[in-house]
């Protein structure tokens, strides 16, 4: 009875504080309202946001669950707030899903109980300004992540270094691994020549495989197979609608949760893989030399120092970069491997003529033949069809919320500081005003004169997507190796759909398809046009 009541009071309080929150914003010129607050429910919900514009414009408000979002629709709102006024929309929400992976874990996965504390968390849910990230902890590492941490100088120096291992510390290498593991890949495929392959799988080990060669500097299988398993363990978890729900209902976090506890173990699995890699390098680590991204950063860590003398990086963000490589680094990359797959089965003049291209270049039949990256210009179509594929479905379509860290503007409407901010990256990228026939595969039109191939597909500003270096690079080879190797063809003719997966979280997931790889012979021959 006395819980019965403490619920009632604390739904009461958190009823007037939302009714004074609104009267607070009285005055200010907000974007327009959408009615409901059940939008998250609604499936494709990147192509239902774009759909508010008909009526609304590209710049609007709606109810997440209990949260007020503003969302943007078109290339220029989103460059307004993310690129002119990146300072103001560099901040990141406190979205409990996410939090999830962070400090109230260590809460019991979600027990309830009292305490002046949980009250006044309990309460802020109610804000309906959101509230700006807290210096959430990781419960192994007491450190933010780079992608969900919010904007401070510490999260600056944190991403420099993370992209400084990339760019540096395994940059003279970083061709050389992705082109012969792609080469191991396709080898696997020929053993299976004929045979209808669930590719998705294979790319996505194939992506893992990558990332743990660049990060470990080993490509070993039972490591590799670990991490995957682990990979796909958490964001099987953090997608699940148990964990998703709280976007909706935050205050559902106080109570017992069967799927925060397994978020919570899978995070436990995580962590123990990643300090098992950090203890092997400290334990075998030259000093001023480096044998992967991990030795990079160990290294460099102590020596970067934060703006303002603020201290240093420690260990735990060294930890945090090799989770956030694993966990932005593979099921993207490997999403958008599948969907080309996707695209040119279901437009195999494409794939004829991308033949023909790498066949001119490289000559027919050409086995080890290679285009450097660096000199990727000499084809010209595949670029274009990367660049098509990655307009269509783009990494993550509604990239990560940001939140306003002042009050400002975007397009002559007021945004208050806190703020959550959505940028709808594919509705962006299907805006009928910017491109012609929006929802159509047409990759020559980024072959057209003054044509952007990169588009938004990575996010943009301050927030840009930390792997877009590696994730292009990995597309370039994968796919000239492929299609130089094989003809992609769908099983007994079965076209898989073009339609991602209806709730597909983070990522456009491609429905499950099969494909069969066709070994081509040394007269480069392809599909031919239809």
């Amino acid at each position: 009875m006395v819980l019965v009541w403490l619920l009632l009071l604390l739904t009461l309080l958190a009823g007037a504080r939302l009714l004074w929150g609104q009267w607070k914003l009285r005055n200010l010129h907000l974007p327009p309202l959408v009615p409901g607050f059940l939008h998250l429910l609604q499936p494709n919900l990147p192509i239902y946001l774009l759909g508010l514009t008909q009526r609304l414009g590209p710049i609007y408000r709606l109810r997440l669950g209990l949260q007020d979002v503003v969302v943007l629709n078109s290339k220029r709102t989103i460059e307004e707030a993310l690129v002119r006024k990146w300072v103001d929309f560099a901040g990141r929400p406190q979205i409990p899903s996410c939090k999830g992976w962070g400090s109230f874990l260590k809460e019991g996965a979600g027990a309830a109980g009292g305490g002046e504390g949980q009250v006044r968390d309990f309460l802020g849910q109610f804000d309906p300004r959101p509230q700006p990230l807290l210096t959430d902890k990781l419960a192994s590492q007491h450190c933010p992540d780079i992608s969900l941490g919010d904007y401070s100088l510490f999260w600056k120096a944190h991403k420099k270094l993370t992209r400084s291992a990339l760019l540096l510390g395994v940059r003279s290498s970083m061709e050389p691994r992705v082109e012969q593991l792609t080469q191991e890949f396709c080898e696997r495929m020929r053993a299976q020549a004929g045979t209808p392959v669930t590719i998705q799988k294979e790319f996505s080990v194939l992506t893992c495989s990558i990332i743990c060669c660049l990060t470990f500097g080993d490509k070993e299988d039972t490591l590799v197979h670990a991490l995957h398993d682990c990979v796909q363990d958490l964001m099987k978890t953090w997608e699940h609608w148990s964990i998703q729900i709280l976007d909706m209902v935050p205050f559902l976090r106080f109570f017992p949760s069967p799927g925060l506890r397994r978020l919570k173990q899978a995070i436990e699995n995580r962590d123990h893989l990643v300090e098992k890699q950090l203890r092997r390098h400290k334990e075998s680590m030259v000093a001023g030399q480096w044998r992967d991204m991990l030795d990079y950063m160990l290294q460099e860590a102590g020596r970067q120092r934060v703006e303002e003398g603020q201290g240093q990086l420690l260990e735990g963000h060294v930890h945090m970069s090799v989770v956030d490589l694993f966990i932005g680094g593979t099921e993207t990359t490997a999403n958008t491997l599948s969907w080309a797959v996707v695209y040119l089965l279901h437009h195999p003049e494409i794939q004829w003529r991308l033949q023909e291209e790498l066949d001119r270049e490289l000559g027919p039949g050409a086995a080890g033949s290679r285009v450097p990256y660096k000199d990727r210009a000499r084809l010209p179509l595949l670029n274009a069809t990367i660049a098509e594929v990655l307009r269509l479905r783009p990494v993550v379509p509604l990239a990560l919320p940001h939140r306003a860290t002042r009050p400002s503007s975007i397009f002559g409407y007021d945004i208050p500081e806190g703020t959550v901010v959505i940028p709808n990256l594919q509705g962006a990228h299907l805006d009928e005003t910017v491109w012609e026939q929006p929802h159509e595969f047409r990759p020559d039109r980024f072959l057209a004169p003054g044509a952007n191939p990169s588009a938004l597909a990575f996010g943009c500003g301050a927030r840009v997507c930390l792997g877009e270096p590696l994730a292009r690079l990995e597309l370039f080879v994968v796919l000239v190796q492929l299609l130089q190797a094989f003809t992609l063809l769908p099983p007994e003719g079965a076209l898989p759909s073009l339609q991602p997966h209806p709730h597909s979280g983070i990522n456009l997931k491609v429905q499950p398809f099969q494909v069969r790889l066709q070994p081509r012979g040394g007269r480069g021959e392809g599909p031919g046009p239809r």
